[in-house]
């Protein structure tokens, strides 16, 4: 188990490394540069790295047997191996695939495999499996071998970027192999003389031409730089395979500053590290052609079917991967477990917020309709009762948040308050609710008052002393996805509290109308309130709407019933409660 406090640090404990490369084998055809390949990274490491030799293990030819290998990549699940370490497992060797009734089996060659006896293999997703009991916070494999059956996420965007300290802090299983099935690894040729084609590149990219403009390399920039490179090799045949199997941090392998940021722990660190463009091929549909298609069906008045089709598309996959099969909303509670939760939310969300934001930017009437049903089925299996942990089954909510957030952002920013008011009042049916039609706003509020009483995200490293911790952890998860979108720069937070403020009275309007006390989700706004008096958002807003009442942007949009009467009960109540609040 990953130690909280251990997750907190912006740096890594040791370094360490197993390092395999197999010229001879006992019954399998030669290679001709393995072997040099495996002591060229051995010796970057301890050399150039600053790994420690005794902490690198080196197998090679006869040494580098299935036992051999087994026991030594075992042998980190020791408790010697620290959650602040980072593991780097370089092969360099054959690699075979065999297809399965469920798909293709990847499998590395050690010295003494025998091609008749699968046995006598190293299933690939034995190392992944077995990576689980491994401690440290990042685990990097390197393979020069070809090989298929890899279950991983590409998601290294064109123009994506990172923060340093998320890297450090966020738990990561990347692996980046030679080629895929039925490839043939080319053993030379090469940039350098004497090693492979794949790992003369990934020599050179370590060695900086990797490094992005700060001579940080990452992982996620190494991978980025190696695929591209032997893709696009005269010498090569080969296409790299790589990605993320577990987790959504990096693998640090340069960051030329650090020492110097970590030694001032009030230091702010959070520098934006940016992912080298990768030439992906042609058959994978990235996030980036994803919104370009969205885009263009919003641009034609005959495409309202292809957009409505290709977002319950997206919606399907949404819930797919945020399904209990992989959130289990049963077991008992540790703030490894939520912060796991809280990364891999945020993971397989970045798509269908994506797009869900640039249409609310850009829908008009035609596809508010789309608008709601992906609200409507992305939180259908939420309203249903089911028993588990209180925390877990309202969590689920948090992918729901960060598409509220994202597209209610884009709305404000373009002035779309048709498409806010369209998901905003969203009704999601009648489970658990009698005769009743929840909007959206009300339901999802419910979970996310649950969340705000126990103060969990201030678990979240860096949030334990806010106010407002949902709301400041937001504005900082959504602002590069959203600038990256519509290049807010300076504007994102002013758009921010506007939606917050909107988001936080339709709530508390509606509470009010059935009867209820007044609440609403109090975001950063409600501490402006308390610093700035007349001069913060919410007062800015309010002045705003009395002046133009029934004309108000937001009420002619439908909000608050299209009453100017009904805003401002709700408005002047929780002005009330954000005056009593005591934030000092």
């Amino acid at each position: 188990m990953r130690d909280l406090k251990y997750v907190l640090k912006q740096s890594y404990e040791s370094s360490r490394a197993l390092i395999i490369g197999i010229n001879k084998y006992q019954n399998v055809s030669p290679l001709g540069y393995a072997v040099n390949d495996a002591k060229e990274i051995r010796d970057i490491l301890i050399g150039e790295l600053g790994f420690e030799a005794e902490n690198v293990t080196y197998l090679t030819d006869s040494d580098a047997t299935k036992s051999n290998i087994l026991k030594s990549f075992l042998s980190f699940t020791s408790e010697r191996v620290k959650v602040d370490d980072r593991l780097l497992v370089f092969f360099a060797g054959h690699g075979h695939t065999k297809a399965g009734f469920r798909g293709e089996v990847g499998y590395l060659v050690p010295y003494d495999a025998d091609m008749n006896d699968y046995s006598s293999f190293i299933r690939w997703d034995e190392l992944t499996r077995n990576a689980e009991l491994i401690r440290a916070k990042h685990i990097l494999f390197i393979m020069d071998a070809c090989y298929g059956g890899l279950a991983v996420n590409r998601d290294i965007q064109a123009g994506s970027s990172r923060f340093l300290k998320d890297m450090y802090q966020r738990f990561s299983r990347q692996v980046i192999t030679a080629g895929k099935a039925n490839e043939v690894v080319s053993d030379s040729g090469g940039p350098i003389p004497d090693h492979s084609v794949f790992t003369g590149h990934l020599i050179e990219g370590i060695r900086g031409k990797a490094a992005n403009e700060h001579g940080v390399i990452t992982a996620s920039g190494l991978m980025a730089y190696v695929y591209t490179k032997v893709a696009n090799d005269l010498n090569s045949e080969q296409t790299p395979h790589y990605g993320q199997f577990d987790g959504d941090g990096d693998f640090i392998i340069v960051a030329p500053n650090i020492d110097e940021l970590s030694g001032d722990e009030k230091k702010d660190i959070d520098e934006l590290i940016s992912v080298p463009y990768t030439e992906v091929a042609r058959s994978i549909v990235t996030l980036e052609e994803k919104v370009d298609y969205v885009k263009e069906l919003l641009s034609s008045q005959k495409s309202h079917i292809k957009l409505h089709d290709f977002g319950i598309e997206e919606v399907r996959l949404f819930l797919s991967r945020t399904s209990e099969d992989n959130f289990a909303v049963s077991g008992s509670y540790s703030d490894e477990e939520f912060l796991d939760r809280i990364s891999s939310y945020e993971k397989y969300t970045r798509d269908l917020g994506a797009i869900f934001a640039v249409m609310a930017y850009w829908a008009t009437e035609a596809e508010f309709e789309v608008l709601r049903k992906i609200i409507s089925r992305a939180s259908d299996r939420l309203i249903e009762s089911q028993g588990g942990l209180t925390i877990w089954l309202n969590l689920r909510w948090y992918p729901l948040l960060l598409l509220l957030y994202q597209a209610g952002i884009a709305a404000v920013e373009s002035k779309n308050y048709q498409a806010l008011s369209a998901i905003l009042y969203t009704k999601l049916g009648e489970s658990n609710y009698g005769n009743s039609n929840p909007y959206f706003a009300q339901k999802l509020s419910s979970g996310i008052l649950e969340l705000t009483r126990t103060d969990i995200f201030k678990r979240i490293p860096g949030h334990e002393r806010q106010y407002t911790p949902i709301s400041e952890y937001l504005f900082k998860q959504v602002q590069p996805v959203i600038d990256d979108l519509f290049f807010l720069g300076k504007g994102y937070e002013s758009s921010f509290d506007e939606f917050e403020i909107l988001y936080a009275l339709v709530v508390a309007d509606l509470r009010l109308q059935d009867g209820h006390g007044m609440w609403g989700p109090i975001g950063r706004f409600g501490w402006k309130f308390s610093s700035r008096g007349e001069n913060s958002p919410f007062v800015m807003l309010a002045t705003e709407a009395a002046n133009l009442k029934e004309h108000w942007p937001p009420i002619k949009a439908g909000m608050f019933g299209g009453s100017y009467e009904r805003y401002e009960k709700a408005a002047n109540e929780f002005k009330g409660v954000l005056g009593r609040l005591n934030w000092w």
